[in-house]
């Protein structure tokens, strides 16, 4: 069982890396989001506007959200178990697939790259706007490229690395419970005035799921920046004493790791919906940030990877 489910993550890791997330195909994670969407529309409607009321909502949410997904990922791996062990293992291979995310952050990273090799700043623009939540029409270009390698690295925890994680420990039940927590916190667990209560479940049961993934991919890209031939012992340095300089416990485990890798500062102030949030820095400002560290930064999330991948296969192999 732990070596199918070995078999299981190195087949889906090669399905990503080729095919990435097709355009128009289904995708389970679009599905929680209409479905997280249309829970939060009637729980606002059945619960009081108040503080209290919108916590419980968010409760509420978060319990239904869980149930729904553990119930439907369950039940297609039964049914597919019954009709024959080959159907079953077919399944599982590509519901692993779907979860990860490395070939479709490397792609949406990339347009904003390609963009800057043929000097269209507001085509750059655009294209990270895809990828982030901030407010990018003030950005300049060196905001821009920032904001693609800070996606690329945080992304390397909760899109790739935890998902890998849970599937090692779990299976793809866990694999799509945690992706299911992951999608709730991107929708609802922001802190402002619509959903710092509403969102607060999630937002909270997110940090606890990325508590260890987010610390492991940290040390992992250490390891990936000395096998790259990059500033390791920087990349170590900083980690160590920057990986807490986010309102998020996690996503700057990672931030960290790949600002003292390639040599930059990253993080700092940032415009969310109109708001001037004001964030710590990340790194060292040893040199300006420019758009070849976009590629750089996907060699380290794809090594990190790589790294997690071979690490997890092992264990349960030899499980």
């Amino acid at each position: 069982m732990m070596r199918q489910r070995a078999v299981v993550m190195a087949a889906a890791f090669l399905l990503d890396m080729f095919l990435g997330d097709p355009h128009g195909f289904p995708h389970p994670v679009r599905w929680m989001g209409f479905f997280i969407a249309n829970r939060e529309q009637v729980l606002r409607r059945k619960y009081p506007k108040t503080d209290r009321g919108e916590l419980a909502a968010g409760a509420m949410l978060t319990v239904q959200v869980l149930l729904a997904t553990g119930l439907c990922s369950l039940g297609v791996l039964f049914l597919a178990e019954k009709v024959h062990e080959t159907l079953y293992l077919a399944v599982e291979t590509v519901m692993c697939y779907q979860m990860l995310a490395a070939r479709s952050l490397m792609t949406e990273s990339m347009k904003v790259y390609r963009a800057f090799v043929h000097k269209d700043t507001e085509k750059a623009r655009e294209a990270v706007s895809m990828i982030v939540g901030r407010d990018v029409e003030t950005l300049s270009e060196e905001g821009i490229i920032k904001a693609a390698v800070e996606t690329v690295a945080e992304n390397t925890s909760d899109g790739v690395i935890a998902p890998v994680f849970y599937m090692a420990v779990g299976g793809v039940p866990l694999m799509f419970l945690y992706k299911a927590v992951n999608t709730m916190d991107s929708m609802v667990g922001y802190k402002n005035k619509k959903y710092l209560w509403f969102g607060r479940w999630g937002a909270r049961l997110d940090d606890m799921v990325n508590l260890i993934p987010s610390r492991i991919a940290g040390v992992l890209m250490v390891v990936c920046a000395w096998i790259f031939r990059m500033d390791w012992r920087r990349a170590w340095r900083v980690f160590l004493r920057d990986r807490h300089n986010h309102k998020s416990p996690n996503s700057a485990q990672t931030e960290a790791a790949c600002a003292g890798a390639l040599g930059v500062e990253l993080a700092g102030d940032a415009w969310y919906f109109g708001e001037l949030y004001k964030k710590p820095s990340i790194g060292d400002e040893t040199r300006a940030v420019v758009k070849e560290d976009i590629l750089r930064a996907n060699m380290l999330m794809y090594g990190t990877a790589g790294l997690m991948l071979i690490l997890c296969c092992c264990i349960l192999w030899v499980v």
